[in-house]
């Protein structure tokens, strides 16, 4: 069920240099998000145009179009990241992820309500769909809960939920059939039309969270020992279960909030770096931000670049890369 240990035999050095690439990853998926489009922009008119030199059409899509989408793609792919790393320490579950164990689907349900219902209050989306979020994994956990958790009733417990609440979410765009097209796009997960005001919605979340997670990375090392073991180091292990849930699912509900429904990548991001870095999570973490980061923005820039004029949203991309990976994971794990 992977790792018992945080350290899992890599050395620091090399923990150092693979969060250095991790780094360097982000940054070439920025340059590429803001340089490529249906207008190609030198980078030097990117330089001027951000620091304020720049002027004419060029600097108005950089900093209207372009720049907001990117950055609202790095900092979605940062609490996806996190929230799917923390879920699967929390449940000891390495298929957990806020999209497939119904997390994102509860967050989506109260996130489409409000986005359909009380359409001129946007800024409430985020809390509102923390409140279906939590509401989702609560039930999840009471499902799930039988002389304990184990990974495949989580798994089923949260196909059954993310079902229950897809109908919910399908119910919705049924009796507001006019306001289908927003709904849809919601569902899809995409990036389009991403502009500063969605910036200013995700951006205290996705600092408060990532500060959050960072701090908790000891509690989420210690939970890998074993409960009894976490007990006997003094560790609360339901309290830090119930609270590291609650901070997976915010940071969920933010990214949902904002891009919709957008899955995978709390599965495929922890896993990756979980195999170059291990498993100890004052590494992990910041790992998992830095890759989430520079995925999401790398396949926002293949998904609206490779079918040009036609945009895809980046949610069908990022299906197409999970499904078969989380497949190939549950055969690994059975």
């Amino acid at each position: 069920m992977g790792e018992k240990t945080p350290g899992g035999g890599i050395s620091t050095g090399r923990r150092v240099l693979v969060l250095s690439a991790f780094a360097v990853f982000v940054v070439l998926a920025f340059v590429a998000s803001v340089t490529l489009g249906s207008v190609r922009i030198p980078l030097e008119e990117i330089w001027q145009s951000i620091f304020g030199a720049g002027a004419g059409t060029h600097q108005q899509i950089i900093m209207n179009i372009r720049l907001p989408r990117t950055i609202v793609a790095a900092l979605v792919g940062i609490n996806l990241a996190l929230s799917g790393a923390i879920l699967q320490a929390v449940m000891k579950n390495p298929l957990a992820d806020p999209h497939i164990i119904g997390i994102s689907s509860g967050a989506g349900l109260a996130g489409i309500t409000m986005m359909l219902v009380y359409p001129g209050h946007e800024y409430l989306i985020t809390p509102v769909a923390f409140v279906g979020a939590m509401g989702a994994a609560i039930v999840i956990y009471i499902l799930a809960w039988k002389n304990g958790i184990r990974p495949v009733r989580i798994i089923l417990a949260g196909v059954a939920v993310s079902a229950f609440l897809g109908a919910g979410i399908s119910a919705m765009m049924i009796f507001y059939s006019d306001k289908v097209h927003g709904a849809l796009m919601f569902m899809a997960g995409g990036l389009a039309a991403r502009s500063w005001p969605h910036v200013f919605i995700i951006l205290p979340y996705a600092i408060a969270g990532a500060l959050l997670a960072f701090l908790g990375s000891k509690h989420l090392n210690i939970l890998q020992l074993g409960d009894e073991i976490a007990k006997g180091l003094g560790l609360n292990v339901e309290m830090t279960r119930v609270v590291m849930t609650a901070l997976a699912a915010l940071l969920a509900a933010s990214a949902v909030s904002v891009v919709g429904l957008l899955g995978f990548v709390g599965l495929i991001v922890p896993h990756a770096t979980r195999l170059m870095i291990g498993s100890d999570y004052r590494f992990l973490l910041p790992g998992a931000a830095l890759l989430g980061a520079a995925v999401v923005m790398g396949s926002d820039t293949f998904a609206r670049t490779a079918f040009a004029p036609t945009e895809l949203p980046v949610g069908i991309l990022m299906a197409v890369l999970g499904a078969p990976f989380f497949l190939f994971l549950l055969r690994r794990e059975l």
